[in-house]
């Protein structure tokens, strides 16, 4: 899973995808994202009904595995993304600088110097402005016609690609009217376009990849990537990037992208929505997953109810003590029927468990066309009759569906098979993060904030099993706790064997984690139980309006913008706190220490029922 900016809780996340849920709708403390993992790509709630009341079946975090606290300051309440524009999220990228947009123009191209003619100067005003309108206009029958009755085959060549360059989503034809010439330009023919991308010319000296920076609005990264992608009439899988943001949050973070020149991506900035382009740069390598070093977050807590001494209590203790690793809510699902039991049924190798979890009618957060989905599933176990009632083939159980109409009911294996890779592998990383959550809980209960004998460290990437003697010179910010799976230890006092135990009562042997289906056999891993966080400040601001924005953004200050300007007495108080986090952590298990608060959708529609209106 991975950094923390992500995903507010119960939205679906992109691990390489994810799925865009109605972030508005999200609970008070929402979360994060994740760089190598996703969150199950559920179909959106039914819009008019009470958030709240379909939340009601939902988890709370005892429910997975989530029990203690490290700091002893008394707890108060806050509301974390009243507005989305609250919780910013800056990527820190391999070198460990912060990812920031300050930066528009576009590199030197020594494509463009050699060429005969600027793009610019080869079409008139009024066609730059009748193309300008043609590609933002929805209807895409439309088209504009420039007469090239006289021009050479050069010029028109130049028109061509002038034309393509300057708006992208716009595709040309040569047409004879009349005796007469024209470049006609029209909207890209969507699928068509895509699977045949014109080729363009590519410098030999220039690194095949462009770097940019994205700035993104209340969008998921892969939402913006397909945006980007259908724009610029290339496949979403020549994007690649080290980590998943956020949709209901402001975020920062690099992207990179095969042969498209700068030139072209900077002119999407002309017509895109919530999504800004810039820091262009030409590189040899793409981008992998995995690859930052982790997020820096800038969040507002709004109308806090603490006073600033338990404040100060709260994030002094963060900055010296830190916070328990959890994994957060996001990873367990937002419905009834959370993640990792799935993910318990597919170790299982119950896969009638697994069809049934996917597919049965649930209480909770659903929309209309997926209950009776479901319903239609339940009294006919009809796959093809089930997969009709569903307007979005996209979603897990579409693909499932959809699989068994193919394979047969006897084939569930094969027909799960056609969830792509990264959903169906959620499901046991959920379970694995279910049981890891669980025993840190125990761990902190028996043995609380210090290292002890039998507690695990990592030594150049090996655990190493703690003398007593050993436990003395370390401290709990050194202790690792496996994830279950078969090149792991663990620990050998009593949290070892409560592996064992709460594996042994889930039907599996913590001794056998490889599975008759490779993909799914667990290698395990280790995962600190404490995280420090570094670069941590905070300010208590005073407000009158909740609609005003608190945090001045990096596009705000490329145009200018003054920053915002904190009252000296207001009606409302808001804690702003910033601090860093390494991949695989969650911002919201940190707001969680702070707040002392659940942090399910389900305790914060409860508190909050009137934010969600």
């Amino acid at each position: 899973m991975e950094d923390s900016d992500s995903v507010p809780v119960g939205e679906k996340r992109s691990f390489p995808d994810e799925d865009p849920e109605h972030a508005v709708k999200r609970a008070r403390v929402a979360g994060e994202d994740e760089d190598d993992e996703e969150e199950e790509e559920l179909c959106e709630e039914e819009e008019g009904e009470s958030f709240a009341d379909m939340m009601k079946h939902g988890l709370t975090e005892s429910d997975v595995g989530i029990h203690k606290f490290i700091s002893d300051h008394k707890g108060f309440s806050g509301i974390l993304k009243e507005r989305y524009s609250d919780f910013v999220v800056h990527e820190i990228n391999k070198s460990g600088t912060i990812v920031r947009l300050d930066d528009l123009s576009v590199p030197a191209d020594v494509e463009e110097s050699s060429s005969a003619c600027d793009p610019t100067e080869c079409l008139t005003e009024e066609q730059k402005q009748q193309l300008a309108e043609l590609q933002l206009f929805k209807n895409k029958e439309g088209n504009v016609s420039i007469e090239v009755q006289d021009d050479s085959k050069e010029k028109r060549t130049l028109l061509h690609k002038a034309v393509k360059t300057l708006y992208p989503g716009l595709e040309t034809k040569t047409e004879e009217r009349d005796g007469k010439k024209f470049i006609v330009a029209y909207h890209a023919a969507g699928q068509k376009a895509l699977a045949a991308p014109r080729k363009h010319s590519w410098p030999k000296n220039r690194g095949s990849f462009c770097h940019f920076v994205l700035y993104k609005e209340n969008k998921d990264t892969m939402d913006a990537i397909n945006v980007l992608s259908k724009f610029l009439r290339v496949r979403p899988n020549m994007f690649s990037y080290m980590g998943t943001k956020d949709k209901r949050a402001i975020t920062v973070q690099e992207i990179a992208v095969l042969k498209i020149s700068a030139e072209r991506l900077a002119h999407l900035n002309k017509c895109l929505m919530n999504l800004k382009l810039g820091n262009f740069s030409y590189k040899k390598h793409p981008l992998k997953l995995g690859e930052l070093q982790g997020n820096h977050f800038t969040v507002i807590l709004r109308n806090i109810s603490g006073s600033q001494e338990q404040v100060e209590q709260a994030m002094t203790s963060l900055k010296d003590t830190g916070f328990i690793n959890y994994y957060g809510m996001q990873r367990f699902g937002t419905t009834a029927v959370p993640t990792h039991q799935v993910g318990r049924a597919i170790l299982q190798n119950n896969w009638k468990e697994v069809m049934d979890l996917i597919l049965k009618p649930r209480p909770g957060a659903e929309k209309s066309y997926l209950v009776k989905c479901r319903e239609e599933w339940a009294s006919s176990h009809d796959p093809e009759a089930a997969l009709k009632k569903l307007p979005v083939k996209r979603c897990v159980e579409g693909q499932l569906l959809r699989g068994l109409s193919k394979y047969g009911k006897n084939n569930i294996v094969t027909a799960f098979g056609l969830i792509p890779r990264n959903n169906r592998l959620m499901y046991i990383h959920s379970y694995q993060s279910f049981v890891w959550n669980s025993m840190v809980s125990r761990r902190l209960e028996v043995f609380g904030l210090r290292a002890v004998e039998g507690d695990l460290i990592l030594r150049g990437g090996s655990a190493h099993v703690l003398s007593a003697e050993e436990a003395e010179k370390h401290s709990i910010h050194d202790v690792v706790m496996p994830l279950p799976g078969f090149d792991v230890i663990y620990p050998t006092h009593s949290v070892g064997e409560g592996y064992r135990q709460m594996m042994t009562a889930d039907h599996l042997d913590i001794d056998n984690m490889r599975h008759k289906v490779r993909d799914y056999s667990l290698a395990g891993a280790y995962r600190r139980v404490v995280i420090r966080p570094s670069d941590v400040s905070w300010e208590l601001i005073q407000y009158d309006d909740p609609r005003v924005p608190l945090v001045h953004t990096d596009v705000e200050k490329l145009e200018n913008q003054a920053a915002p300007v904190y009252l000296t007495e207001g009606k409302y108080r808001a804690l702003k706190m910033e601090f860093s986090l390494p991949s695989s952590t969650y911002a919201t298990m940190a707001i969680r220490e702070v707040l002392k608060m659940d942090t399910s959708i389900k305790n914060q529609t409860q508190l909050n029922t009137t934010w969600i209106n």
